[in-house]
């Protein structure tokens, strides 16, 4: 008797597994809860939750082992990063935002081929966007601000929950099939508005590259202005993989012809240096092209010696360069023809972080074929 109760008393005694703000708490009692593990919630203001503290997460004694296993694929680890100096270098991770659309898989797939051949982690991450987050109250000349439901949050929380462990465990059925690469991956569920959350994560934690899925040709026009991979790719400067959802299934290590749009800017040299990492010692073939509208004959000479340069430093790869009259039929259709044309199968260019203004009224070219092209784009700021 004596021993079933002793039993009884260490199954129900509480231990603490984590200490979080109470949004990050909430989110990991979720994620316990879905996976079979009781949870509570110690040490938070029960008349106003919401505002910041420090958070218990606590469950039963029995259900450590289980729980650390779960808590070690969460990660809110940037978060301490807010207000400390950015790390220097970057972290042998590659970043992958995830909206649990039709796409994600295929960014998934590409994502972590790319881990292993570069031998680092995956983080996937999905922000989760509330009509309380502080960017959706509408100013004006007069406006009032409703308390929180709290049964609202719970099931956009709890849905990005689901969500997330509906799509690691598919990951990891593709893995055991062999369908996607076996890298250690982990996530993060954070509330806000992606664009930003993605370049704040990428700002502080300096993933070697992002990799995201997007619409290609499939996007709505009004999405050139709102789409959230332009806006990473405008505001990041980690390279920026954007894989079309109706590119061909290849991964990096498969492609072999590339495109490198040039302006003949000395960033230049350091974005080709970073996709070289990328690509290693492979015998690939790569187009440098220069988008021009007139014939010039300074352009072909620079072109020429960009050529020339490269094909003496990396001996290995097979370098064409070309000139390409865009003023007939429009940057992004002339270019779709050289990619048709030449079978590339993928563009790479370099990007520079440019204004609001500037963005919304002569939007780049890397935004302009992120909604034009299904070819996979390789973005790299060489700032």
């Amino acid at each position: 008797m004596e021993n079933k109760k002793g039993s009884k008393e260490k199954e129900d005694n509480l231990v603490t597994v984590a200490i979080h703000t109470y949004e990050k708490a909430q989110i990991l009692k979720s994620i316990l809860e879905s996976e079979g593990i009781p949870a509570v919630i110690h040490g938070i203001n029960m008349i106003q939750p919401i505002l910041p503290g420090n958070a218990r997460i606590r469950i039963n004694e029995s259900d450590l082992p289980r729980a650390l296993e779960i808590i070690e694929s969460v990660d809110f680890s940037y978060e301490n990063l807010k207000e400390k100096e950015e790390e220097k270098e970057p972290r042998k991770e590659i970043l992958v935002p995830v909206d649990f659309s039709d796409y994600t898989l295929k960014a998934c797939a590409f994502a972590f081929s790319l881990a292993s051949s570069m031998n680092c982690k995956i983080k996937l991450m999905n922000v989760f966007y509330t009509p309380f987050y502080p960017a959706a109250i509408p100013f004006g000349d007069s406006f009032s601000v409703q308390a929180p439901d709290q049964d609202l949050l719970k099931d956009i929380r709890e849905r990005a929950v689901t969500d997330m462990n509906n799509l690691t465990k598919l990951i990891k059925t593709k893995i055991g099939n062999g369908e996607i690469s076996n890298v250690p991956y982990s996530f993060i569920l954070q509330e806000g508005l992606p664009e930003e959350e993605i370049i704040s994560y990428s700002k502080k934690m300096r993933p070697l590259a992002v990799v995201m899925g997007t619409r290609g040709q499939n996007a709505r026009e009004f999405d050139i202005i709102g789409s959230v991979t332009a806006e990473v790719i405008d505001g990041c400067k980690t390279p920026i993989f954007a894989i079309p959802e109706s590119a061909d299934n290849k991964t990096l290590n498969e492609i072999q012809r590339l495109v490198f749009l040039t302006n003949f800017q000395e960033r230049e040299i350091k974005a080709f240096n970073t996709l070289m990492k990328f690509i290693e010692n492979r015998n690939i073939k790569i187009y440098f092209v220069h988008l021009t509208s007139k014939d010039d004959f300074l352009n072909e000479v620079k072109l020429s010696g960009f050529k020339d340069y490269l094909t003496k430093s990396l001996s290995h790869l097979e370098i064409e360069y070309s000139l390409i009259d865009r003023s007939e039929e429009g940057l992004e259709n002339t270019l779709e023809k050289f990619i048709e044309e030449n079978n590339i199968e993928m563009i790479v260019m370099s990007g520079s972080r440019r204004n609001i203004f500037s963005r919304m009224f002569n939007p780049g070219i890397a935004r302009r074929m992120l909604f034009h092209s299904n070819t996979p784009i390789l973005v790299v700021k060489g700032e």
